[in-house]
C-alpha cells in the first residue's frame, strides 16, 4: 500500500510520455496552488496551519514559538506561490524542462527549505531557551 502513490506517479509519467497528454502538465500547478491556498488562508484564522502542526508535538507553545510559526507560514506562502508560478511557466516549455522542474527540482527545493528551517528552529530554540 505504501508504494501505491509511487506506482501511480510512474504510471502517470509513462502515460504522459507515450500519449502526450497535455493536461497532465497542469497537475503540478494545481497542486502547488492548492497547497498555497491552504497555507495562505490559514493566515486569516486563529491558528496557522504550521501552528497546528507545532501543537501536535507540543501542546503548550511559548508566545515566541507562536510568532515564529506565524512568520514561517509567511515564508512557506511566498515559496509555494513562487513554486506555483514557475510550474505554470514550465507548462509552456519543453518536456525535459517541465519534467526536471516538476519531478525533481521543486521537491529538492521543498526538502532544502525543510532542512534550513529545521536548523533555524534548533538555533531559535537554543537562543531563547525553549
Amino acid at each position: 500500500m505504501r508504494f501505491l502513490p509511487f506506482i501511480f506517479t510512474i504510471c502517470l509519467f509513462v502515460l504522459f510520455y507515450f500519449k502526450r497528454f497535455f493536461v497532465i502538465r497542469f497537475y503540478p500547478p494545481v497542486m502547488n496552488f492548492t497547497i498555497f491556498l491552504i497555507f495562505f488562508s490559514s493566515l486569516f484564522t486563529r491558528e496557522t496551519i504550521i501552528q497546528k502542526f507545532a501543537r501536535m508535538w507540543s501542546k503548550n507553545l511559548h508566545p515566541l514559538e507562536l510568532e515564529y510559526t506565524k512568520k514561517l507560514t509567511y515564508v512557506w506562502c511566498v515559496f509555494l506561490f513562487l513554486n506555483f508560478v514557475v510550474s505554470v511557466i514550465t507548462i509552456f516549455l519543453n518536456d525535459t524542462v517541465w519534467m526536471f522542474y516538476n519531478c525533481f527540482f521543486s521537491y529538492f527545493l521543498v526538502g532544502t527549505i525543510f532542512i534550513i528551517e529545521y536548523i533555524v528552529r534548533i538555533i531559535f530554540r537554543k537562543r531563547h531557551n525553549l
